[in-house]
């Protein structure tokens, strides 16, 4: 393998926002893992850096504070990572928050998330996008495509493929989300940027739990058996593991995906099947 090869093969830079817990450190300690150098954003500093504390080599991984609702932290976040680690190479959406919105129609109006969650998970997705691609790495395509990667993935959801009653803003974002990465890969393609997104199922995740938790209480049973009323669903009868998500963006981020762009892979253990 000559100097250039290995180059292209390797990823030097990867920013990951929602890095503190769940898929988005599992995402970034694999990324770590496979020695890249990893940018970490969100909200919550002190859960960044007990994200880099796990790596077996904490010194290749930074925090930087980041809202995706606000433009402007999103692009003083990307711009000062990329001035400590160097252009970037993928860049991963992964900040994001969950839960329901409440039905559309009810006779008193409360509190709607809709907003909430639209401009969080959609709007957040767009904005780091739109940052990051001012500090990609420079294109350096060969003769069969290949080259330097630069990638762009967003982590949507299994919701943006079924409906749930109540949840229409997290269906609504995360179905946004996964029109977005058709459309950016259409627009980005002549720049040899892919741009893909990941819809994972039931994940054991903080998250997970809080909508498992939320079930057993509307049902009034355990959440033990709210699992597994959910399983019943999912031909595997498992959760995923955030490793598994952080796997399936290694490989869509290597060369061996070079064909890759547009797509919204889903890893659901069978419950969803285009």
């Amino acid at each position: 393998m000559s100097d250039q090869d290995a180059a292209a093969g390797s990823v030097q830079h990867v920013l990951v926002t929602g890095a503190g817990s769940g898929i988005g450190r599992a995402i970034a300690l694999r990324f770590a893992a496979e020695g890249a150098q990893v940018s970490l954003l969100g909200r919550r500093v002190e859960a960044l850096e007990a994200t880099a504390a796990l790596a077996a080599e904490p010194g290749g991984l930074r925090a930087y504070a980041c809202d995706v609702r606000e433009e402007a932290s999103v692009r003083a976040a990307v711009a000062a990572a990329a001035g400590d680690l160097g252009p970037l190479q993928v860049v991963v959406s992964n900040a994001g928050v969950g839960g329901p919105n409440g039905p559309c129609f009810q006779e008193e109006h409360t509190a709607d998330r809709f907003e909430e969650l639209v401009s969080t998970n959609l709007g957040g997705t767009y904005r780091l996008f739109r940052a990051a691609l001012e500090h990609l790495a420079p294109a350096s395509p060969d003769a069969h495509g290949a080259g330097t990667r630069r990638h762009l993935v967003a982590v949507s959801s299994i919701l943006a493929r079924i409906g749930v009653a109540g949840y229409s803003g997290y269906c609504a974002s995360k179905a946004g989300v996964s029109g977005l990465v058709r459309a950016l890969a259409v627009e980005l393609a002549p720049l040899h940027v892919q741009v893909n997104a990941v819809a994972p199922g039931w994940v054991d995740t903080a998250m997970a739990r809080e909508g498992l938790e939320g079930m057993a209480a509307a049902m009034g049973i355990t959440q033990d058996e709210a699992l597994a009323i959910a399983m019943k669903d999912v031909p595997l009868g498992r959760m995923g593991r955030p490793e598994e998500i952080a796997g399936l963006i290694a490989w869509l981020t290597s060369p061996d995906a070079q064909g890759m762009t547009g797509q919204t892979l889903d890893m659901n253990g069978g419950a969803f099947m285009a």
